[in-house]
């Protein structure tokens, strides 16, 4: 398995099929008896090799990715579109883009450089001004071709360049799906939880469900953070930075993570000489705070892998930072047979 396959395959929030039917299909290859759930979430319990009672410890990966989706067609053929998740409009425009499970190609347009006024250069684009182009003539050729609900995927190739860089889309979570596949192959204590959740992009609604049915006794979500570790910004600003390890989130707009959790991470790191970091920002948010509120709640941490421009057609994750993500959940979940 690599991370170059696992970013190509086309999951936005709420259209998870293809990723879901990867992921399953390479979970029995490998032995296992995957379940499917109501929402979609694909979950193995692996049960670990240590003494009963052993911990029952969930980890979470989301399988979704941001994305488009159709919500008309103009007179003339163009589609107009809503984001499914959080997509900054201002990285949209000329991006290429594919529509619908038959990858019909398109482009993401507005009005040329050339045509706009002096205040229309100074307005950033919302959604609403956007439109896919798929060489359609018309509004019924364009609605024939894309209905309304019609998913849009970006078109972007996995491409690995610099001092051990990628850029790819869909970095978040694809890198934290990788991790937990890799972490079903290790023998382990405690009785592990994998879920590859859904729609985590547009409200962590999966991770929810699988948190309530699975009971677990701790948490550990596998994500893609942001950085803005780049130009001119000052490095009080930065949230982490890429090739600095997995970052560890004490806090995020979603969950505060469990004290003794949190420590024990970055206790575990240490001791391993594996490279990590704090996330600096109290910013964003993941299924941490849906697995957190579970039933009478749930202790959890988030390791993140920093991902440049993120929710991005083109995001950027250094290599390093997947291995010491993968790394550290290896070791924590290891160190997790005794009592926080």
């Amino acid at each position: 398995m690599d991370l170059k396959t696992l970013t190509e395959i086309n999951a936005p929030s709420g259209h998870e099929q293809a990723i879901r039917r990867f992921l399953l299909d390479e979970l029995k290859k490998l032995g296992f008896a995957p379940v499917l759930d109501r929402m979609g979430n694909v979950v193995v319990v692996k049960e670990g090799t240590g003494d009963a009672p052993r911990k029952r410890v969930m980890v979470s990966a989301h399988m979704d990715e941001v994305g488009l989706i159709v919500t008309s067609a103009t007179e003339d053929g163009y589609l107009r579109i809503a984001a499914a998740g959080g997509i900054d409009p201002r990285v949209l425009v000329s991006k290429r883009v594919t529509v619908g499970d038959d990858k019909l190609p398109g482009v993401i347009g507005a009005v040329p450089i050339h045509l706009q006024s002096a205040a229309e250069r100074k307005h950033v684009l919302s959604m609403d001004e956007l439109l896919v182009d798929i060489g359609a003539k018309s509004k019924d050729e364009a609605e024939c071709k894309a209905p309304m609900g019609t998913y849009i995927s970006f078109d972007t190739p996995y491409v690995e360049y610099g001092d051990g860089f990628a850029c790819g889309k869909a970095f978040d979570d694809r890198v934290g799906c990788l991790s937990l596949l890799r972490l079903l192959q290790e023998e382990l204590p405690v009785d592990l939880v994998a879920c590859f959740v859904s729609e985590e992009e547009v409200g962590c609604r999966g991770a929810k469900g699988a948190a309530f049915q699975q009971e677990p006794d701790v948490g550990i979500v596998l994500e893609g953070t942001t950085c803005n570790d780049l130009g001119d910004v000052p490095e009080t600003a930065h949230v982490c930075e890429a090739g600095h390890g997995v970052a560890v989130s004490f806090m995020d707009g979603a969950s505060i993570a469990n004290r003794a959790l949190f420590r024990k991470a970055l206790d575990v790191a240490k001791q391993e000489n594996i490279p990590h970091q704090v996330k600096h920002s109290v910013s964003g948010g993941n299924d941490g705070g849906a697995i957190q509120r579970a039933r009478e709640g749930v202790p959890v941490v988030v390791l993140s892998v920093p991902c440049r421009y993120i929710h991005s057609p083109s995001s950027v994750v250094k290599l390093s930072d997947v291995e010491s993500q993968f790394a550290l959940v290896k070791a924590l979940v290891k160190a997790l047979v005794k009592a926080l």
